[in-house]
């Protein structure tokens, strides 16, 4: 518990100003309803907040990329004993909900021991630790794993672009809006994931990020300083039966690379597939020889790969099968 912090996001009134205009270019009055008492002495309104954990004493904290998603705002750490520090953003993961965040304690700060998300166990009992809806400080909440390797489709609100999640921890323990970004922890008080998601009008379905990711994101920021993650530069559907039938393909698997809206492209161009000579209709069927399928679809062999790596792709093209060499570029 003494780990476990409070994120708090503050914006100036000019820029909440200035976002309802861009969001609103019709309206001529600004009506903001934000009562004067919600603003503080320098203009300053709390429009968010979350939970983190600080893995290393000098002040490095692990929460959610989506709990510090917003432009222009400040951000402030609240600890346990109620220090109050500015924090500045480390580095956000192009790919997991996973931010880092960096303060200067005074002193040494205490810290949560990261576990293995790797041989976790159905049934295995976990605690989630956070901020719950941003009112209840300190709130703690047990359960089990309930699943494991889940995928889902989240918003982080009614205004944000859904992010595909991969590879989740389900947990029945409760997890609330503002537990984001705090530790899911095993009886030993290791953390094994990022408190990240719930289902809307559900009952006891939470998500955590595998630990495993932030490690990841950890071990690059020391090497690079900042996170690596590799670029492939298509656009797809992952296909099964019924994606079949409907687009008429005479395969129930792989990844069909097509655009999402007319204004988009299949194949980003000088990107590692556009430089392979993969098209817009290929299907790719398998990578370094693994088929694609629904169970183990694109970005679960992106996790795992390396920026600089040359990867084998066997694709399918007017009925032909082929295959091409992808050498994979770095994600910006």
């Amino acid at each position: 518990m003494p780990a476990v912090v409070s994120v708090i996001v503050t914006k100036h009134i000019s820029d909440l100003e200035a976002d309802f205009r861009a969001q609103n270019p019709r309206k001529k009055k600004i009506d903001l309803q934000i009562p004067p008492e919600k603003i503080d002495a320098r203009g300053m309104v709390e429009v968010g907040g979350g939970s983190g954990f600080v893995v290393r004493a000098n002040g490095v904290i692990l929460t959610n990329k989506h709990v510090i998603n917003e432009t222009n705002a400040q951000y402030t750490i609240i600890t346990n004993d109620s220090q109050s520090l500015s924090a500045t953003i480390l580095a956000r993961d192009p790919v997991n909900d996973v931010a880092i965040l960096k303060v200067t304690p005074l002193r040494p700060l205490p810290t949560v021991t990261l576990g293995n998300s790797s041989d976790l166990q159905l049934g295995q009992t976990v605690i989630a630790f956070g901020n719950a809806l941003g009112i209840f400080k300190n709130t703690v909440s047990s359960g089990i794993i309930s699943g494991l390797s889940r995928a889902v489709t989240a918003q982080a609100d009614s205004f944000a672009p859904p992010q595909e999640m991969r590879g989740l921890v389900q947990t029945d323990a409760a997890i609330n809006p503002g537990n984001s970004g705090g530790p899911l922890v095993d009886l030993f008080g290791r953390a094994i994931g990022i408190n990240a998601a719930v289902v809307s009008g559900a009952q006891n379905i939470g998500f955590a990020i595998p630990i495993s990711a932030a490690e990841r994101d950890l071990s690059d920021l020391d090497r690079y300083g900042h996170i690596k993650r590799p670029l492939l530069g298509l656009r797809y559907l992952t296909l099964n039966k019924n994606l079949q039938e409907k687009l008429k393909l005479p395969v129930a698997y792989g990844a069909f690379v097509t655009k999402e809206h007319p204004l988009d492209q299949a194949v980003i161009p000088e990107s590692p597939s556009g430089k392979a000579g993969i098209k817009e209709s290929d299907i790719v069927l398998s990578w370094n020889g693994v088929q694609i399928n629904e169970d183990k679809s694109i970005p679960d062999f992106l996790q795992n790969a390396n920026v600089g790596e040359t990867i084998t792709l066997i694709l399918l093209r007017n009925g032909k099968e082929m295959k091409v060499k992808v050498v994979l570029t770095e994600r910006k």
